[in-house]
């Protein structure tokens, strides 16, 4: 494992809010082809800590190295431009365009060629954006306008919109929000899998639990701003201080189901 490359390294990171400590020195690491999980309860500082890692917000103190580079404080552009994809709880797409146009979209805007893009889109890549579409599984609805999709097929966009960008560490904020649970378990089971097979680092922060503990490699768990606990979904499941945080020892494990932690 010493020989996989750390996609991402994170040392003290802090951020405050007048007197409220939103994250307070914040350590982790994240490898090529790892799958981590960053869960916490509302409030916790999960998604500040995004926030800071994709350049959205300025961190007050600490250390962000993204793919060897310090990114503190850099705007998520430049970030974006080093190899990073991002998905949102809340889809963004185009719903007047096709879906293969909005995935043309996204590789005009992330190989510099917004000065020309709404005449450049329509032939523009169309094999790379046809093949981003058949590696989610969306190939047969190309030519459909993203308005017409239902929810867990634009997550499958959006999923191909990040992709576009080749990246190698990719975050995804609550990526399966608002989801049927058979499409939570799907969406995440495509992700890793791509993420595996093209060795690309993930961090998810996530509320479902069954999806947490069915993907993960490790999981982080934060508590009003604080690291309170990383390791292994077992090693996750078993801490004391976790248990207490969650429903006050409201921790729900049973082996057949695969269940986790009941928030």
């Amino acid at each position: 494992m010493s020989m996989v490359p750390t996609l991402l390294s994170v040392e003290g990171l802090s951020k405050s809010y007048g007197g409220v400590h939103a994250v307070r020195g914040v350590s982790f690491e994240l490898k090529a082809g790892e799958i981590l999980a960053l869960i916490g309860p509302n409030g916790a500082g999960k998604s500040t800590c995004f926030d800071m890692l994709n350049g959205q917000k300025d961190p007050d103190s600490g250390r962000i190295k993204l793919l060897g580079e310090d990114t503190a404080g850099r705007p998520p552009r430049a970030i974006c431009r080093l190899g990073v994809g991002r998905t949102f709880q809340i889809t963004a797409t185009f719903p007047t365009m096709t879906v293969r146009e909005n995935v043309q979209v996204a590789l005009v805007s992330y190989r510099g060629q917004l000065f020309n893009l709404w005449s450049s889109t329509p032939w523009f890549e169309q094999g790379e954006a046809g093949r981003l579409l058949e590696l989610v599984g969306m190939g047969g609805y190309a030519d459909r306008p993203c308005g017409e999709l239902a929810y867990g097929d634009l997550k499958r966009l959006e999923l191909a919109v990040a992709l576009a960008n080749q990246p190698k560490l990719l975050l995804m904020d609550e990526p399966t929000a608002g989801m049927a649970p058979r499409e939570r378990i799907e969406l995440m089971r495509l992700t890793a899998r791509i993420a595996r097979e093209q060795s690309i680092g993930v961090l998810f922060t996530e509320h479902d639990m069954d999806v947490v503990f069915e993907h993960a490699d490790r999981i982080l768990v934060l508590n009003r701003g604080s690291l309170i606990a990383e390791g292994s979904p077992e090693q996750v499941r078993g801490n004391r201080e976790v248990r207490a945080v969650y429903l006050g020892e409201g921790l729900v494990y049973d082996a057949r189901h695969r269940k986790g932690l009941s928030v």
